[in-house]
């Protein structure tokens, strides 16, 4: 006969699994093995709302800023973390370039920046964290779009 799950234990596993912003976690003993999956039923909403404007937009004015996120694709042979103006991630996270969804970006390509400057934010355990302007000068590529998961030491922004 099998033993009751004890739910005090399923309990805290899934407060780590939360707190922790994880999305899988395993637990096993001699006696019990608790597998738990974070659910992302809400994330495939997101980029079903862009997919519908995009392809009204493109035949419209808006096909030339399309191509301005393609140039750091034809990039990626060049490491642009080993540029002395990037801004990598201090952090796991993930980035948001703006306060909130209804002000403007702290920066975007062509804007000058100041040693010191906020120029997106990290999230990262339900805390925001402000990324600096290590150097002064323009803002040359934003390798990232708000909402997006971001790594330790991945370049996000290029400073010349």
């Amino acid at each position: 006969m099998s033993e009751p799950i004890d739910t005090k234990v399923v309990s805290r596993l899934a407060a780590i699994l939360k707190l922790n912003d994880l999305a899988e976690l395993e637990y096993e003993t001699e006696n019990c093995r608790i597998s738990l999956i974070k659910s992302h039923a809400p994330a495939p909403v997101a980029p079903m709302a862009p997919v519908a404007p995009v392809p009204a937009a493109a035949p419209v004015a808006p096909a030339a800023p399309v191509a301005a996120p393609v140039a750091p694709v034809a990039d990626a042979s060049v490491d642009l973390s080993k540029l002395p103006g990037c801004v990598k991630s201090p952090m796991v996270g993930v980035i948001y370039l703006s306060s909130d969804p209804n002000t403007p970006n702290y920066v975007k390509v062509g804007d000058s920046v100041t040693q010191g400057d906020t120029v997106c934010l990290i999230e990262a355990m339900k805390t925001f964290n402000p990324v600096k302007a290590h150097i002064s000068g323009k803002v040359t590529k934003i390798l990232v779009e708000s909402g997006d998961p971001v790594e330790y030491g991945e370049p996000l922004i290029v400073i010349e």
